[in-house]
């Protein structure tokens, strides 16, 4: 698959010159692993609605990395082909990312919230050869879903499914059959041998053009990122990783994935939050790292004190994808052991800024960190000149784990001559470099640390019977961080609206549900400039006064 994207060698030069890049792959450190600790377990998976617990050694992965990738080349996928998995957080995603590296094919790891829509478009414009999805996951049926679809979907040639039947299984198909004995396994992956620069890896974003955005990362990006936040956070094999959040997101794959790889740690997977669980999974492994969206952290620490003294191992909590109220960090402080370190990143970059282990408590609450090495982070008027301390404006970043385009659209990677890619956000950054985010120029509303699409929502809501004009914008919540407003205005033919029919409504267009609203108001006329354009900041004022129903367990 041709990406469209061309990496920029003065870049190229000025990373591996400041010692940024090294040109390793994840799975150099993986043959590092199976050479010193192969009995290690790599991973430890837990799947909540079963209550099971499975472990593979270092030696166990390797061993069925090895199979799956030349069954994967045996069914036909070549190098620089995109395979896409819709997974919880089980081993096979990253046993296919390994998988992947080793025959020089590119993951693409999709959100197990996305339906229809979402995949037509992502698996159609990634032109994804191959697709591995669960039977059932929390009741629903994805096998059925995607056959609701492939025929819409001229590039995906083989369906795999977990727990599946005949030719479709994914056990039976690529774990059963001793494909490595049928090829030479060492030529074929030396054949396949990827550089550093090559794309290993896209996640699709979405923005505010209402469309998905293919980000695509490479060994270099990815890793670079993961050797600055291990070193910031003092990371080693001894410490095993606890990951919870969803490893088709960047915070999951790139810490509950490759971190635990590059130390030779264990990986410990749970697939559906719940902190009751959570809770007993650290009283067992003793994991001494986790990160989550800040909701998991709010849970935890209300959870936690049923559990004194079983979580002492857990020596940090990174929080990211929303600013950490101050009252619980405080309470983590009594009930937890864990630093409470805060984060701020993007898929297009991974992690960029956090707070230090050795920072006082109260940072946490109070900043979203400062850039990690080989990251540079500033904030600038709407003119681009850099502003003083303090001064709020657009937060810019430029580094080495900063991605190398988006998929097949190259017009959309807005990265300055200096290499500075403009992030939508707005932030202040302080006199010791520490940044605070503030707001967002881009038009996304973050729930639970989850991006919303608001612009397809809402040109979705403007075919709804009787609608006139909608805008849609967050409102604050406690434990989500923000939860999904709209605001309506009726034509003179609708005399009435519900949010149980808007919802109803944008199910059948096959909507995923974190993207429902959570509040409707139908209003006489939208607040717009002299120009027409509808004053979103007014309403975002107008919506900090609303009161929602608690929100349930993510």
């Amino acid at each position: 698959m041709d990406t469209g994207i061309t990496l920029n060698p003065q870049r190229r030069a000025a990373m591996i010159e400041s010692g940024a890049w090294t040109d390793k792959l994840i799975t150099d450190y993986l043959d590092q692993a199976i050479a010193s600790t192969p009995d290690r377990e790599a991973i430890v998976g837990y799947q909540v609605t079963s209550d099971t617990r499975g472990a593979l050694t270092y030696r166990e992965l390797n061993d069925r990395v090895t199979r799956m990738a030349t069954g994967l080349a045996a069914m036909g996928i070549d190098k620089g082909d995109l395979v896409a998995c819709q997974l919880p957080n089980w081993w096979q995603t990253t046993a296919l990312h390994l998988a992947c590296i080793r025959i020089g094919a590119i993951l693409n790891p999709l959100m197990p919230i996305f339906r229809e829509r979402e995949l037509r478009f992502m698996l159609k414009h990634g032109e994804a050869k191959l697709l591995v999805i669960p039977k059932i996951f929390r009741g629903f049926d994805y096998e059925a879903m995607i056959d609701g679809i492939r025929g819409e979907l001229p590039n995906l040639e083989t369906l795999l499914v977990i727990e599946g039947e005949g030719e479709r299984s994914f056990e039976q198909r690529l774990m059963e059959t001793p494909w490595e004995e049928k090829q030479d396994t060492k030529a074929l992956f030396a054949e396949r041998q990827l550089s550093a620069d090559d794309a290993v890896q896209i996640l699709y974003t979405s923005g505010t053009t209402g469309e998905p955005k293919g980000v695509v990362h490479t060994s270099n990006t990815l890793l670079s990122n993961v050797r600055a936040f291990s070193d910031r956070l003092h990371l080693t094999s001894n410490d095993k990783i606890l990951m919870a959040s969803p490893v088709a997101h960047q915070t999951g794959f790139t810490y509950g994935i490759l971190v635990p790889i590059y130390l030779g740690t264990t990986s410990i997977l749970q697939d559906i939050w719940d902190a009751e669980y959570v809770c007993n999974v650290i009283a067992a492994e003793k994991p001494a790292f986790t990160m989550a969206a800040t909701p998991f952290l709010a849970d935890l620490v209300k959870t936690a004190p049923k559990h004194e003294g079983e979580l002492d191992s857990l020596r940090i909590f990174v929080s990211a994808g929303a600013p950490i109220p101050s009252a619980v960090v405080e309470q983590a402080g009594k009930v937890l052991n864990a630093k409470i370190v805060s984060a701020w990143g993007m898929t297009e970059n991974g992690a960029v800024t956090t707070t230090c282990p050795e920072d006082p408590d109260e940072r946490a609450s109070q900043s979203d960190g400062k850039a990690l090495t080989y990251t540079e982070v500033k904030v600038t008027d709407f003119q681009g000149n850099e502003l003083p301390a303090g001064e709020e404006g657009s937060l810019l970043v430029r580094g080495s784990s900063l991605f190398v385009g988006y998929l097949k659209r190259p017009e959309l990677y807005g990265v300055d001559e200096g290499g500075w890619f403009n992030t939508g956000d707005l932030a202040r950054v302080d006199k010791d470099g520490y940044i605070r985010i503030t707001g967002r120029t881009k038009d996304v509303v973050i729930r639970g640390g989850e991006n919303i699409p608001v612009v397809e929502v809402e040109n979705l809501l403007y075919k709804f019977p009787g609608i006139a004009d909608v805008a849609l914008v967050g409102c604050p919540d406690e434990r989500l961080g923000e939860r999904l407003c709209a605001y309506v205005t009726l034509d003179e033919n609708a005399t009435d609206l519900t949010l149980d029919e808007l919802k109803s409504y944008l199910t059948k267009q096959q909507l995923s549900k974190s993207y429902l609203p959570e509040y409707l108001e139908v209003i006489e006329a939208m607040p717009r400039t002299a120009s027409g354009k509808i004053q979103k900041f007014k309403l975002r004022e107008q919506a900090k006064e609303v009161r929602l129903e608690p929100a349930k367990r993510a």
